[in-house]
């Protein structure tokens, strides 16, 4: 179940930016960002979700993408049914609207479980409804310290790096996130976008 306003983990819309950032800090923390996640290498949990991920790149469509459902299922067990259920009740706030109650759901289970990346990426995407962009930036960066493969949340930080005039290099995220799954619509669109404006068109 993916609520709508909860799109930003899947494919319709990572973290779709309809402002304006403009802090040098958060500039600097966005760039040093880009550079380590450039460093990360591939980390692969275990032989079945090697397996998914070679499936989501190699494989026709509509396995593909049951390959994506299941390991974003994956993402979202932390191995402890007390975790799970509050990534439950932060995404069931979210869902609603209940953006402050969704935080306080998340920050405890981020808190309880500090190697559970899917507590970060969600409550990323809580921040990045609460209007809190750096700490949204700081959670999507430890989701992508503790999961590198995690395409949406690469294309996520594609988006921002566009926003912020980094084409070159929302070019280059959009492709990595590709990489990893071509059947990111989203991605794909973007970067066609892209180079339509001339930009990101050396693959």
């Amino acid at each position: 179940m993916v609520p709508k306003r909860l799109e930003m983990r899947r494919q319709p819309v990572t973290f779709t930016i309809v402002m304006s950032i403009s802090s040098v800090n958060l500039k600097h923390t966005v760039t040093a960002l880009g550079v380590a996640l450039w460093l990360c290498g591939p980390v692969v949990a275990d032989e079945r979700t090697e397996q998914l991920f070679e499936t989501l790149r190699t494989a026709p469509e509509e396995e593909a993408r049951r390959a994506a459902r299941d390991i974003e299922r994956s993402w979202a067990s932390s191995g402890s049914a007390a975790m799970d259920l509050l990534l439950k009740r932060g995404r069931d706030a979210l869902e609603i609207g209940e953006i402050e109650q969704a935080i306080e759901h998340l920050t405890a289970l981020t808190d309880h479980a500090p190697e559970f990346a899917e507590g970060f990426h969600t409550r990323a995407m809580a921040y990045f409804q609460a209007d809190l962009f750096g700490p949204a930036l700081d959670d999507l960066e430890t989701t992508l310290a503790l999961n590198p493969e995690n395409y949406q949340a690469i294309y996520g930080l594609a988006v921002m790096f566009q926003e912020l005039g980094d084409t070159g290099r929302a070019a280059s995220l959009y492709r990595r996130a590709l990489a990893i799954n071509p059947h990111m619509d989203n991605a794909a669109e973007a970067l066609e976008r892209l180079k339509r404006d001339g930009i990101g068109i050396t693959l």
